[in-house]
């Protein structure tokens, strides 16, 4: 991609940063990123910046990208610089994390990322690849050893995966001896065992001879603590480029915008020593599955619903989608019957005070988060987001109505039932499943058969999802409702519904104790 500068201003450099502070840089790197895009750039570049500013160490970071070659580009025209955009309806205003000491393209240097893993100089290598680039099944969350990029990682050459990558890079690196931290910072429940297991698996999968090493190196020298991380990023937008050279005097052609909100929860299980985060207002804590739930469930669980209610019904952004009355109150019931009583509270955290900060950041207008960048990759997002609580009500005889409206908003954005559309921004809503769910619609005839085939056949949303028909059934109710009546009906009954169960067991017990 070309890089346009603005012929008002120079480029953004080390010796022409405008109107903000740049650091020198750090001289070492000790951080190997995997998955160079805008939430890495605003999150844990922001936190490292953070911790050498307070405590020094070699920290730096080697960015790495999978096949985008945008940022790499951009970020080596600016000596490695760019800015992080804090919006909020009060202004915007500019950082400069300078934490990065190189950048490069997978896909151009494929052996430079294994080789970089094995350096000792890494201690601690971080990802955000998405849900969608650990190459796991989605029924059974174990390593899909028949994804096509596995097989041919598994054969030899430069591996392709992430996964591949990880295992490859400590299979090498098991030479030295050099322990190693890898930190998964992916929307994923227990991110970290759930990391080591995929690449346990893939060393398990080589020829004895070739993985017993490493797989005894992996398990005395290389640690995977879990972590969760929490802030809104959007894509970068050309308006974004304008007012940040206006802002800042110099033109940047890959500044990152972020809400003002950030969280970070870390388990405290550094195999070669870590930087000072805590710096940043990161939270080293015991309770990191506690922060995971929360965050997973009642932040990204009721965006998605958020998210394809609105693209159904014409809201190109969050904010235009959370201030409709039926919309917001689809979410608000969501919590309150069905996310918020399925997960255990941090230490120390004020729910009702965190949930009133959701309401706050979906409806941040200034931040323009759009509702098809929110919804897409839904098949592997919404794996990790509603099972769990989804089973919970099943299991005590309920119906989550909401999860239900969740995935049945889902199906109608990515694979709608013949002569229904969904609008334009469901269909910019990119999916690896929609292919195949475009399939299953095609030849359903009723929002039953949609379901039925997507949830038990295929095995959307993992097996034992698959195996409650009461669930399905739901599902398949709710498409119907949306396509004949429309989104808000599929609201109300949803919400009637939800509200419904909750008081039918309180009546009862009132009765039993009147008796």
């Amino acid at each position: 991609m070309p890089i346009t500068e603005d012929p008002r201003t120079g480029r953004l450099t080390r010796s022409h940063h405008g109107a903000v502070p740049a650091p020198e840089g750090p001289a070492r790197a000790g951080i190997l990123h995997l998955g160079l895009g805008n939430f890495h750039r605003a999150h844990q570049a922001v936190y490292t910046a953070a911790a050498m500013a307070a405590g020094g160490g070699d920290w730096g970071i080697v960015g790495v990208a999978s096949r985008s070659r945008a940022v790499v580009d951009a970020m080596r025209a600016q000596d490695l610089l760019y800015s992080v955009a804090t919006i909020s309806p009060d202004g915007t205003s500019l950082s400069i994390p300078g934490v990065h000491t190189d950048v490069f393209v997978a896909a151009d240097e494929p052996s430079r990322a294994v080789e970089s893993i094995a350096d000792p100089a890494i201690r601690i290598v971080t990802l955000t690849v998405t849900e969608n680039g650990y190459s796991s099944s989605p029924a059974t969350g174990r390593l899909d050893t028949a994804d096509p990029a596995i097989v041919g990682d598994l054969r030899g050459g430069d591996p392709r995966s992430t996964i591949g990558q990880l295992a490859r890079g400590i299979q090498k690196r098991a030479g030295s001896g050099a322990p190693l931290t890898v930190l998964s910072c992916d929307n994923l429940a227990a991110n970290g065992p759930h990391t080591k297991r995929l690449v346990r698996t893939f060393l398990e999968e080589l020829p004895a001879a070739e993985g017993a090493e490493a797989l005894a190196f992996l398990e005395s020298s290389v640690s995977f603590p879990s972590s969760m991380v929490d802030r809104i990023v959007p894509s970068t937008t050309p308006a974004l480029r304008g007012e940040v050279a206006s802002l800042l005097g110099a033109w940047d052609d890959a500044p990152v915008p972020a809400e003002p909100f950030t969280m970070w929860a870390i388990e405290d299980d550094f195999a070669a020593g870590r930087p000072a985060w805590e710096a940043g207002g990161a939270v080293f804590s015991a309770e990191v599955g506690r922060y995971e739930q929360m965050k997973v469930r009642l932040l990204n669980g009721t965006h998605s619903l958020i998210a394809y209610l609105g693209a159904l019904q014409g809201a190109e952004t969050i904010p235009e989608a959370v201030v409709r009355p039926a919309i917001q109150g689809a979410a608000r019931a969501v919590l309150a019957h069905e996310y918020t009583p399925s997960i255990q509270v941090p230490s120390g955290v004020d729910i009702a005070e965190y949930e009133r900060q959701l309401f706050l950041r979906w409806g941040n207008t200034a931040l323009g988060h759009r509702t098809s960048q929110v919804g897409t990759d839904g098949s592997v997002k919404l794996r990790q987001r509603i099972p769990e609580p989804a089973l919970r009500l099943l299991d005590r005889g309920e119906t989550p109505h909401l999860i239900a409206l969740t995935v049945a908003a889902y199906l109608s954005c990515i694979a709608p039932r013949p002569g229904f559309d969904p609008g334009p921004f469901a269909a910019a809503m990119k999916d690896a499943a929609r292919e195949r769910l475009l399939a299953v619609a095609g030849s359903a005839r009723t929002g039953a058969d949609i379901a039925e085939l997507s949830i038990a056949d295929l095995q959307l949303f993992g097996g034992e999802l698959a195996d409650r028909p009461a669930f399905i059934e739901r599902v398949g109710e709710l498409v119907d409702t949306i396509a004949h009546d429309g989104v808000p009906a599929a609201i109300a009954e949803s919400v009637t519904a939800a509200e419904t169960e909750v008081a039918a067991p309180a009546s009862a017990s009132a009765s039993e104790v009147r008796a």
